[in-house]
C-alpha cells in the first residue's frame, strides 16, 4: 500500500527494495516521507474540502442566477403570449376565407337557415368594408345589405355606419315611418282585421308569427281573417297550402288558428293536420271544390297567365286584393284602410287598438315586444325596417 502511495512521490524517496526493507536511515528517511506525505495529504484534503467549499458556492450561485434567468424567460414568453392572444383574439387562428368563399357560405347559411326554401337568395355583389365582407343580397327582386366575417363563422343581416350619426337617424326614421300608424285610421265599435299573405312568403309567416298573439288577447272583441294575395312566388307547394288552409278555415274554423300555428313552427303541414284532427275526407272534398271554383289547377298549369311571366295567379281572395290594392306578403288591412304595424306582438296590438272607437281593457294587455324572425320557427329577431315578397 504504502509502495503504490510512494509511486506518486517517485525522486523523493526510494520506496520499497525488492530485496527487502533497506537500512536504519532508509528507514528513517521513510517515516520522515510518511510525516510529510502526512502533511502534504493534510493540506491537500484542506485545499481540497475548500475548494470544494467554492465549488459548491459557486454551482449555488450559478443555481441562483439559472432561476432568476429562467424567471425572467418565462416573465418575457407570458408577456409575449399575452400579446399574441390580443392580436389573435384568444389564438383562434382561423383561416380567413376568400371573398367567394365567404360569399358561398353566406348563401348557404341564408337560403337554409333563414329563408329555409320559402325564397332564394342571390348575391349580387361582394366586398371588404371595415374589416368584414359586405354582401348585397337579392331575394326576390329586393336588396339587402349584410355582413359576414373573414373567417365565414359571423353573419350580420346588417349594420350601422358608427362614423355617420346621419345613417343612424335615417335608418330610426325608416323604422318609424314603416310602424306609424295613419292618425285618420277608420275607427269601429269592432274592426275588422285583413292580413294578406303568401303561405311560404318569409315575411309573411313573420307577420302571421307577429299578429296571432294579439288576435288571440282580442278574441271576439274583433273580426280577423287571413286571406292570400292574388299570386303565389313559391311553387306548387304554397299553391296547394294556401288551397288547403283556405278550406280549414271555410269549413272547420274552430281549427285554423292552432292548424296555422303549428304550421308556422316547421312549415310540416302533415303534421299539423293530424295534431290537429282535422277532418280530412271533409278537407279533401273541399279542395277539389275550391279548385274548380276558382281554377287553381288551371292558373297553374297556365304559365301564359302568370304574373311577370313567372309567378302563378291565386284567385280565391281576387277581389279583395284589387279592393284593397293588395302589393305583397304582408299586407295589413284595418276597417278597410291598409295600416303600418311593427311586427312584434306588442306593435299589432297598438295597431289594432288605434282603430277601436273605445279601446276595450284587452288593449291593456301586455305582450312581447320582440318581433319572430322571418320564416319558419318561433325565434326572435333583432327589429328592423319591415320586408315583403312582392314582385
Amino acid at each position: 500500500m504504502e509502495g503504490k502511495k510512494s509511486e506518486g512521490h517517485e525522486g523523493n524517496s526510494p520506496g520499497f527494495s525488492p530485496k527487502g526493507l533497506g537500512s536504519e536511515h532508509s528507514v528513517h528517511k521513510t517515516h520522515g516521507t510518511e510525516f510529510h506525505k502526512h502533511s502534504e495529504s493534510s493540506e491537500q484534503h484542506s485545499s481540497h474540502v475548500h475548494h470544494e467549499h467554492q465549488d459548491h458556492h459557486h454551482e449555488s450561485s450559478i443555481g441562483k442566477l439559472k432561476k432568476m434567468d429562467a424567471w425572467k424567460i418565462s416573465a418575457v414568453v407570458l408577456a409575449v403570449l399575452l400579446l399574441l392572444s390580443v392580436f389573435t383574439s384568444g389564438f383562434r387562428f382561423q383561416k380567413e376565407l376568400s371573398s367567394q368563399e365567404a360569399s358561398t357560405k353566406a348563401l348557404e347559411f341564408i337560403n337554409q337557415n333563414l329563408l329555409q326554401g320559402q325564397a332564394t337568395a342571390q348575391v349580387k355583389s361582394i366586398s371588404e368594408n371595415s374589416g368584414l365582407y359586405a354582401i348585397k343580397l337579392d331575394v326576390m327582386g329586393q336588396e339587402y345589405n349584410s355582413y359576414v366575417s373573414k373567417d365565414g363563422n359571423l353573419f350580420f343581416p346588417q349594420a350601422v355606419d358608427m362614423t355617420d350619426p346621419s345613417a343612424l337617424a335615417d335608418n330610426q326614421q325608416q323604422a318609424q315611418q314603416a310602424q306609424q300608424i295613419p292618425q285618420d285610421l277608420v275607427k269601429s265599435d269592432k274592426p275588422t282585421v285583413e292580413l294578406f299573405v303568401m303561405s311560404h312568403c318569409p315575411f309573411g309567416t313573420q307577420a302571421e308569427k307577429g299578429i296571432l298573439p294579439a288576435v288571440e288577447a282580442l278574441g271576439d272583441k274583433i273580426d280577423f281573417d287571413i286571406k292570400f294575395v292574388y299570386y303565389a312566388m313559391h311553387g306548387k307547394t304554397e299553391v296547394d297550402e294556401q288551397t288547403r288552409q283556405v278550406c280549414i278555415m271555410d269549413e272547420q274554423a274552430d281549427r285554423y288558428k292552432t292548424y296555422l300555428a303549428c304550421f308556422l313552427e316547421d312549415g310540416d303541414s302533415e303534421r299539423c293536420l293530424k295534431a290537429n284532427n282535422v277532418d280530412m275526407a271533409k278537407l279533401d272534398s273541399c279542395i277539389k271544390k275550391i279548385d274548380e271554383q276558382y281554377g287553381i289547377t288551371a292558373a297553374y298549369d297556365d304559365t301564359a297567365s302568370w304574373l311577370s311571366g313567372r309567378f302563378p295567379l291565386f284567385n280565391v281572395h281576387k277581389a279583395e286584393n284589387q279592393k284593397y290594392s293588395v302589393g305583397g306578403s304582408p299586407t295589413l288591412i284595418i276597417n278597410g284602410q291598409e295600416a303600418n304595424s311593427g311586427r312584434s306582438p306588442a306593435e299589432y296590438l297598438a295597431a289594432i287598438c288605434g282603430a277601436f272607437n273605445q279601446e276595450p281593457e284587452e288593449c291593456q294587455e301586455t305582450l312581447s315586444a320582440s318581433q319572430f324572425s322571418s320564416g319558419f320557427g318561433y325565434d326572435t329577431a333583432v327589429a328592423g325596417v319591415a320586408a315583403s315578397c312582392a314582385p
